[in-house]
């Protein structure tokens, strides 16, 4: 770095200036460097790194406003002959001295980090510049983390949003370093769990493994905390059998064995699996999604055979594939495996239907063996129940259960009580089927729990209602009901079997539907006391007991199926 030449004469009849422009200036300093450099004229000696550095006051105070402050005030340094620095390399002053004496340096990789860091405590704001633009330029994956954390420190904005940049879109590059190996576990822990990273969760797992084998003595007992950040039930299952179960590190790990587990479980039985780490980040691309299929509209004369999803990012609600010939009511609707199903519906039908939501289409399935409406249908253990319901003429008894492996069903263990327009949920193993009508006018405050394992059904605790068209979801081990014109939100502990009010709402509603979504339960849709449709959707968060209203439906729905899958935004 240097000044630029000129030179001019400018002149009159009265006065002559001369003017030799930068070159004089260049001399001069050059000259005030070389006595320096030998000690002549010099009047105070910087004492850096065990090394003395004999200087001129006034040219260290016409660079350096540290100097400036510290020679022309009341400090004891003012009239000492000899004033000693902390924390400055005898090179990187060195390189400072001939900038503040000759304005030129060379700046390279090696030295631009330790000389900005210098030159901003000793406050030369010229070098400091050229400091800051000669690292906005070196950016690399190699550097990346060093250089954020510099910008970080210092302030630096631009040179901050370059090395981000560079993180979340070229991440991969970056974490093949050793400036990302050498890395503490806490910074690794926070860059893999960065939301805006632009990498697969795949590449983070395998970022996580890699870290660990760079020095697997000392590390492997990180192993666990590192995948419980994972998204292990996500990944490929490519991947998950071909590289993550194969590792010899994770092979060894016990305590790694029930986020495997968890993960395999996904893979079987889909949403039922309900963690953070099957949540899909943002970055993915991927959300969860509430669905509503059909219904009734406000009047409730008029059946749909519409399915439209909720975009968690705009909040705007999206058309998606028609229910081929489907504008019938009082059917159930469930999700399993990320796919939707439906079935029965008014008046006696045995249709099944599978909305396979990666190709976007509706396929029918095996038929029911009993056409019912009135009924609800459940995932459990990556199967689905068909329970009691109406034909007509009476309430079944009858239990059908759905394996998707051979599209084939099976009668299982009747209710104990034949119902319809109960609520009916899977939870922790067990399937519930929660009040309902047992006759035109007479409804049951039984709860009837059956084991998949023993296939008998058992009465529980009876609910403290007794109502039909209810609904329920189970969410973090906890049964949730509400609908049936009553105003709150129950809860059920099958852990304890004890039932509790946890929320007041607005209106009493009933043909709503419950689903769940980012750990909250939310209410969809309904009729009120006055058998007129509404668009409301509130949210209950379990953890704080709030309710709150969210934004409505597109139109007013009643006696609808209510889903959440996750799907590609």
């Amino acid at each position: 770095m240097g000044f630029g030449t000129s030179n001019e004469v400018i002149g009159s009849r009265s006065n002559v200036c001369l003017c030799s422009g930068s070159s004089h200036a260049e001399q001069i300093l050059q000259m005030l460097n070389k006595y320096r450099r030998s000690g002549t004229f010099t009047d105070v000696v910087l004492q850096v790194d065990g090394c003395e550095f004999p200087c001129h006051r006034a040219t260290l105070c016409a660079s350096s406003c540290y100097f400036r402050a510290m020679f022309s005030g009341h400090f004891r340094e003012s009239v000492q002959a000899k004033v000693k620095l902390q924390g400055i390399s005898r090179r990187t002053m060195e390189h400072l001295l001939n900038f503040m004496y000759e304005g030129k340096l060379s700046l390279d990789e090696e030295n631009v980090q330790s000389v900005y860091q210098a030159a901003d405590w000793l406050d030369v704001p010229a070098l400091s510049v050229a400091c800051v633009q000669f690292l906005e330029k070196s950016v690399n994956p190699a550097n990346c983390l060093s250089l954020m954390d510099l910008a970080d420190s210092y302030s630096l904005r631009p040179l901050q949003e370059r090395c981000l940049n560079l993180l979340y879109n070229n991440s991969e590059q970056v974490f093949k370093h050793e400036e990302f190996l050498s890395s503490c576990k806490a910074r690794v822990l926070e860059l893999l769990t960065c939301e805006e990273l632009q990498v697969t969760e795949e590449v983070r797992v395998e970022t996580a493994l890699r870290w660990v084998h760079h020095r697997p003595a000392e590390r492997k007992q990180d192993l666990k905390e590192l995948l419980e950040q994972m998204r292990l039930p996500l990944l490929d299952p490519a991947f998950f059998t071909g590289t993550l179960e194969t590792d010899e590190l994770v092979l060894d790990c016990r305590d790694c064995r029930p986020l495997l587990l968890e993960a395999k479980k996904y893979h079987v039985y889909g949403r039922e699996v309900s963690t953070p780490r099957t949540k899909p980040r943002r970055s993915s691309g991927w959300a969860e999604m509430i669905v509503v299929i059909g219904g009734c509209n406000k009047s409730g004369f008029s059946r749909l055979s519409l399915m439209e999803k909720l975009n968690p990012l705009t909040g705007q609600w999206i058309s998606s594939a028609a229910v081929p010939g489907y504008p019938k009511s009082e059917f159930s609707a469930c999700e399993l495996q990320n796919d939707i199903y439906l079935s029965g519906g008014q008046l006696n039908s045995s249709d099944v239907w599978r909305f396979m939501s990666g190709i976007n289409q509706w396929v029918r399935v095996r038929a029911l063996s009993k056409g019912r409406w009135k009924h609800e249908m459940v995932s459990l253990c990556g199967k689905l129940y068909v329970v009691g319901g109406y034909n007509g003429r009476e309430r079944l008894s009858s239990v059908e259960c759905y394996n998707p492996h051979d599209n084939t069903w099976r009668t299982v263990c009747d209710l104990l009580l034949p119902v319809s327009s109960a609520a009916a949920v899977g939870c922790a193993g067990k399937l519930y089927s929660i009040g309902g009508a047992v006759g035109d006018k007479t409804n049951t405050d039984k709860v009837q729990c059956y084991d998949p394992v023993t296939d008998r059904w058992v009465y529980v605790t009876s609910c403290p209602f007794s109502h039909r068209s209810l609904s329920a979801v189970s969410l973090n081990g906890c049964i949730y009901v509400t609908g049936g014109l009553l105003k709150e939100i129950f809860c059920y502990a099958p852990s304890t079997d004890v039932w509790s009010s946890v929320a007041e709402l607005p209106i009493k509603l009933e043909g709503c539907r419950l689903t769940v979504l980012d750990g909250k339960v939310y209410i969809v849709g309904g009729r009120d006391e006055f058998s007129t449709g509404v668009n409301h959707i509130w949210s209950f968060d379990p953890t704080t007991g709030k309710l709150t209203e969210e934004n409505p439906l597109p139109r007013c729905l009643s006696y609808h199926g209510c889903v959440t899958i996750t799907q590609h935004l």
